[in-house]
């Protein structure tokens, strides 16, 4: 991404963007006041079409502006551990991301069809986790990734 680390991790801390960026997400419902603070969780409902569930994320660990994990929850169909990582790379930032179902699901990582649905799911998610950070960048106008404030998602309206 041609912005700086600090602008994707900015994008990151705000989960008011998640109902935008992550394939899948339809609305984010309400956040803890200390997020993103490890242990603390926003509430979301997912869903493709007709199938919605409402549930929660939690903060594993982060460290702006390089590490940002959480758990994601969409029970029933399961949880996963997703790590994102920042590394700053030729002016830029290289967007690591990974997803691994954990708990009682932890063996559908090994599924191809999952693995495959998940890549493009995840492919998506960065690309629009991409426009909002040029929007941050902008925001904060300039690469030293001091915060002047946060980017908002594009209205579904």
């Amino acid at each position: 991404m041609p912005v700086p680390p600090e602008a994707v991790w900015d994008v990151l801390a705000d989960p008011g963007n998640y109902g935008y960026w992550v394939v899948g997400s339809k609305v984010i419902r309400d956040a803890d006041p200390d997020w993103p603070a490890a242990g603390s969780k926003f509430h979301h409902t997912v869903g493709f079409g007709p199938f919605k569930v409402s549930d929660h994320s939690e903060v594993v660990e982060t460290e702006r502006p390089g590490l940002f994990r959480l758990r994601a929850k969409g029970r029933p169909a399961g949880t996963a551990i997703v790590t994102m990582r920042m590394i700053p790379k030729d002016g830029g930032t290289l967007v690591k991301m990974s997803e691994n179902p954990d708990g009682a699901f932890a063996l559908l990582a090994f599924s191809p069809p999952l693995q495959l649905f998940t890549l493009g799911r995840n492919a998506e998610s960065l690309a629009r986790l991409e426009e909002l950070a040029l929007r941050e960048a902008r925001r904060q106008g300039s690469t030293n990734g001091a915060p002047r404030g946060r980017a908002q998602a594009p209205s579904s309206a």
